[in-house]
């Protein structure tokens, strides 16, 4: 297997399929959710719904890259979650997270090994190996963060 199909498996692993590094992945986090539940505040905390745009928002803005595409997302908007007010605008959110997920899976495994070493997009960035591994890094990151606002939000509810 090369660099790229592991890279894709680690990424399958926590965003969609997987249970080895946290016993859990994205979407088991999120699937069977209310909208009440993903937007309900705790402290000053980010709710479930911010966080699953603001991960959605790198994958979605690194696709359009890895498609030829100019990087045009910024840190300052990854958290511009558009108002959550029913139960469909949620599903909405998590079926794109979904897709984006399972595309960027793709993208990645398709992605030849010796690109993974080259400069992404600009050389202030890294390589697409840095911010591939980022992307992993950050997602569990906030995996641990929407698992523990979950069971915060159950102990409050109960």
């Amino acid at each position: 297997m090369g660099r790229s199909q592991e890279l894709a498996s680690r990424l399958q692993e926590v965003l969609l399929d997987g249970r080895w590094v946290a016993n859990t992945n994205c979407k088991a986090q999120l699937e069977n959710l209310s909208w009440e539940v993903a937007t309900q505040k705790v402290g000053n905390l980010n709710t479930i719904a911010a966080l699953t745009f603001h991960i959605n928002y790198y994958l979605a803005g690194l696709i359009v890259v890895f498609q030829g595409g100019a990087l045009e997302i910024r840190d300052k908007y990854s958290f511009d979650l558009p108002p959550i007010n029913s139960q469909a605008d949620w599903e909405k959110l998590v079926n794109e997270f979904l897709a984006n997920s399972e595309t960027f899976v793709q993208e990645v495994a398709q992605l030849s090994d010796n690109i993974l070493d080259q400069p992404f997009v600009d050389e202030k960035y890294g390589t697409y190996l840095r911010n591939i591994e980022g992307i992993i890094e950050h997602t569990y990151y906030h995996l641990g963060q929407i698992s523990m606002l979950k069971k915060l939000i159950a102990v409050t509810d109960a």
